[in-house]
């Protein structure tokens, strides 16, 4: 019942996220628990002797658990804005991770409140009012250097290998970081990913193709048709054992309140 409640949770959050730009749906994993083997112990007499016995009854399953979740990389849909401050990412040709066998991802980077190295593919991009490209929340867009990218304008144009060139001239290259395992990132909410060491530049990995889009944004990859029909999976599974722990307290009651009588 609470590895379904979870995964309910996990669901509900998806869809809350069904709209918010660059958002990873997370995906379940159940595991069970490991089984236990019954025996029962008796005694056998043999005349003089009275023998101990161990007869096998079989094996016990104690359960489920929801061991992880894990965000689903694939690309969302990419939408036009026209806003010179939104930027998508296109995965053209992202190698296969050979212990895996799965493609690495590319991600912005981008300067926490702290100052740490973070990722995201939310390209939902403004400018402050010192000119500094931030995201949404205020965290600083860093270029391929690890610097704050800093413009004149909203009147800057950025071309699909990622140069920015704005309207005094100055120019720089948004920064863009891959990773051959995206599953090994953590989740930190507000769109944002930490790796356990720095991302290398996407720009110098062999193999590696992506563009970027200034005016487009890419979506959410979450199906609402699929979570829901997931939620009503798992809320039904929910509701069964909720039904096999009544069935246990009610005869629990009738064996406390009718066998304990005689």
């Amino acid at each position: 019942m609470l590895s379904q409640q979870r995964k309910t949770e996990m669901l509900a959050n998806n869809l809350a996220n069904a709209n918010t730009p660059g958002y990873k749906a997370d995906q379940a994993s159940l595991r069970a628990f490991p089984e236990m083997l019954l025996k029962r112990f008796e005694q056998e007499n043999t005349g003089e002797f009275s023998l101990p016995l161990q007869k096998t009854i079989g094996p016990l399953n104690t359960g489920v658990y929801l061991q992880e979740t894990m965000p689903k990389f694939l690309q969302g849909g990419i939408q036009e804005t026209e806003l010179n401050t939104d930027v998508a990412l296109l995965d053209l040709n992202l190698p296969l991770n050979p212990e895996t066998g799965s493609p690495g991802s590319v991600f912005f980077t981008i300067e926490n409140a702290k100052g740490e190295t973070r990722y995201t593919r939310n390209g939902n991009f403004t400018l402050d009012n010192q000119g500094f490209l931030t995201t949404a929340s205020g965290l600083y867009v860093l270029d391929r250097d690890g610097a704050r990218i800093q413009l004149s304008s909203e009147e800057f144009t950025l071309d699909e290998a990622g140069n920015i060139t704005d309207a005094k001239g100055k120019t720089a290259r948004i920064g863009v970081a891959y990773s051959d395992n995206p599953m090994s990132l953590v989740k930190e909410g507000d769109g944002l990913f930490r790796a356990q060491n720095e991302l290398p530049d996407a720009y110098g990995v062999d193999g590696v193709l992506f563009k970027t889009e200034q005016g487009f944004l890419e979506q959410s990859n979450v199906d609402t048709a699929q979570t829901m029909t997931e939620m009503m999976t798992a809320y039904r599974s929910f509701e069964a054992n909720q039904k096999v722990l009544q069935a246990y307290d009610n005869s629990l009651q009738k064996t406390v309140n009718e066998v304990g009588k005689l």
